[in-house]
């Protein structure tokens, strides 16, 4: 990787997860990181302490806001001084609480799921990332966009079909703007995770269904948070501009595709 001195991250939803592994992978790495978090402080502070280095900084809103979700982007430039990289990984994730399986809910349940999981896994990013890109074509400089999509978009998510078809959508959406932002030197990339053993995924890995989804893989095991923020910190390297366009899938071939 070439040098990241001076460089500097947006990581939306880095309060936990994938987003906290992302941004101590990016920290580690030498950049400047913009903690996002969308409702309470508690855990993006316990991110942002982990933190290796300085210049770092805390920026909050709800991505289901497009205001917000531009005012994140400001945030994030006036307390970076320059924003370079943009990881879009905040989202509503599935839940006992949002499951709408659309044999097995209530129409008032299966309109709502749709509606949060439209506004910040799909419009969140879309606000997002128009801020964002404005802000290097305005600078005249290159930079990095990666999307945290999902396995789900391409083998389905029965119990939570707007998980999956927002995923999908957020897919296609770096495909159309590596294609406009390319002309500006802005590569766009996405990952397609499978299940990753954040702290919300604790309890099925270690309850009955705990074999079941290790054995997904050949591996036998599921995914660590790290294993998806190395690949990040890849991405947004000027070594992969090449790779823009693309969705890389981060499953341990629990999931093959065409």
């Amino acid at each position: 990787m070439t040098d990241a001195a001076g460089r500097g991250v947006l990581v939306t939803g880095a309060s936990r997860g994938i987003g906290r592994a992302t941004a101590r992978a990016f920290a580690a790495a030498g950049y400047r990181v913009a903690v996002h978090y969308g409702h309470g402080s508690a855990d993006a502070q316990h991110t942002l302490d982990a933190l290796a280095g300085v210049g770092h900084v805390m920026v909050g809103g709800d991505l289901g806001s497009p205001e917000e979700a531009r005012r994140v982007v400001d945030d994030a430039v006036e307390g970076l001084s320059t924003v370079d990289v943009l990881v879009n990984n905040a989202a509503v994730a599935p839940s006992p609480e949002n499951l709408h399986r659309i044999d097995g809910v209530e129409w008032g349940d299966w309109l709502g799921a749709w509606d949060a999981m439209t506004r910040v896994n799909l419009l969140g990013p879309a606000a997002v990332t128009w801020a964002f890109a404005r802000h290097l074509i305005e600078r005249r400089v290159t930079g990095a966009v990666i999307n945290v999509g999902s396995r789900g978009a391409f083998r389905g998510e029965p119990d939570y079909p707007a998980y999956g078809a927002t995923k999908a959508a957020l897919h296609a959406f770096g495909q159309s703007i590596a294609q406009s932002l390319a002309p500006h030197g802005i590569a766009v990339t996405s990952v397609a995770p499978g299940f990753v053993a954040t702290e919300r995924q604790e309890a099925k890995l270690e309850g009955e269904q705990g074999d079941a989804l290790r054995t997904q893989s050949p591996f036998g095991r599921v995914g660590t948070p790290e294993e998806i923020a190395d690949a990040i910190v890849y991405l947004a390297s000027p070594g992969a501009t090449w790779a823009s366009g693309g969705i890389i899938d981060l499953n341990g071939a629990s999931y093959l595709r065409s």
